[in-house]
């Protein structure tokens, strides 16, 4: 459920009309909603509340970094899953508390790894032998401890496409199942690591639960084993990559059956479970909204040219991915068209042979769950600037992420005297 609806006519977002947002701040224009934020914040926390003990959650942060999100899930209780330095300091900036924090990503540098320690963080997912004994010599040398897991990759394909799965052996994420107890006894005598559980996130946007349950089952022979062999292993971390309806009528498992699943797999474990929702908790709390700037006469269908375009939602040119497109204000009639941007690129299609609502120029429509993966994806090719983005509180608004226009793209230039 979502706070997106048509009242007298055209949609709003809780009590505030879309025209109202696109004559004030312009298009496009991210549109947030308040309500549908803390909504599924809370569904998905109650969905685990049949486990042994709470869970803790840590809200990925790579699906919305912007620090109202991440400020409104600080307040729902969520720390914060980073996988950059960048996103490790929007998350103690929107005032998460740094042990609420978990440290993911295959790449993370040495001054990474040094910030992370500086903050004091809950606890570093390590990607690789490489990767331990690297952070285990700084934290020494500091005479620092870092708290970790063993992220293992359970050759578990997830379903999903495959730019975003992240669990079949092929891919660069975790370390094989094969070779986590070797490791696990190597790192864990390391001076400077506390080695204290294993991490496993096999991709996004996962539309059934088999393959979860499979990577489960997995993780948790890995731990039987470990225990075994003398280990103390106190957290799991089970990741996130539960889905979203994209298209109107998609049913997709709830997190209530997400959490009974889970409960089921880990029975017996003992141990902290630790998650990394992202897109469930963002995807249908917001929607890219956008004016058309014509309609162009096709060989077939018409071409909707509207103002948004691949750099401010980039999830269509990179997966194909559906994201359904609905009128602000409709009228009842319905057309087929494609649905294009403005950018200079084939790649900027959002839709082919689509049924739409009818529209003209000037009119006002949504690309819908775009909560997750919008903004942050954004860039300013073909020198266009970056997108606003607004926050709706039932009949208030704030601007949560001012439109940064070319001009000051530019100003951050320079043109060398040997230019000149």
């Amino acid at each position: 459920m979502d706070h997106f609806h048509i009242r007298d006519g055209q949609m709003h977002v809780e009590d505030v009309p879309l025209s109202r947002l696109a004559a004030e701040v312009g298009t496009p224009l991210y549109v947030y909603s308040r309500a549908t934020f803390e909504r599924h914040a809370r569904v998905f926390r109650e969905g685990l509340a049949g486990l042994d003990r709470p869970p803790q959650l840590a809200f990925a942060v790579k699906a919305n970094p912007n620090l109202a999100v991440l400020g409104l899930l600080r307040r729902e209780g969520y720390g914060a899953d980073v996988v950059s330095g960048g996103e490790l300091a929007r998350a103690l900036k929107a005032g998460m508390p740094a042990p609420d924090i978990v440290f993911s990503g295959v790449g993370k540098t040495t001054s990474e790894l040094q910030q992370g320690l500086d903050a004091g963080i809950g606890q570093f997912n390590i990607e690789s032998g490489e990767e331990g004994r690297e952070l285990a010599a700084i934290a020494a040398a500091r005479g620092q401890v870092a708290h970790c897991a063993l992220r293992v990759n359970p050759d578990v394909d997830a379903g999903t496409h495959d730019k975003i799965s992240t669990g079949r052996a092929d891919t660069k994420f975790g370390v094989p199942i094969g070779h986590a107890p070797q490791l696990f006894a190597e790192l864990s005598r390391l001076p400077g690591l506390d080695l204290r559980g294993l991490a496993v996130h096999i991709g996004s946007q996962l539309s059934e639960l088999d393959p979860l349950e499979a990577a489960f089952a997995k993780l948790g022979d890995m731990l039987a084993k470990l225990r075994g062999a003398g280990h103390a292993i106190t957290h799991m971390d089970l990741g996130g990559g539960l889905g979203v309806p994209y298209r109107r009528g998609e049913t997709l498992p709830e997190p209530a059956q997400y959490g009974a699943m889970v409960a089921r797999a880990t029975r017996g474990w003992d141990v902290q479970l630790m998650f990394e929702p992202g897109r469930v908790i963002a995807g249908n709390a917001g929607v890219l909204l956008t004016r058309v700037i014509r309609v162009k006469r096709g060989l077939h269908n018409p071409f909707v040219i509207v103002d948004a375009a691949m750099n401010d939602l980039a999830r269509p040119a990179l997966y194909g991915a559906w994201h359904d497109f609905d009128a602000v204000s409709p009228t009842g009639e319905r057309m087929l068209a494609n649905i294009v941007g403005p950018i200079c690129e084939t790649g900027d299609t959002f839709a082919t042979d689509r049924e739409i609502d009818a529209l003209g120029q000037d009119d006002l429509a949504v690309f819908r769950t775009a909560g997750a993966y919008g903004a942050t994806m954004a860039s300013s090719y073909n020198s266009r600037g970056f997108v606003a983005e607004v926050m709706v509180d039932g009949a208030d608004y704030a601007v949560v992420a001012e439109r940064i226009a070319p001009d000051a793209i530019a100003d951050a230039e320079r043109v060398p005297d040997f230019l000149r």
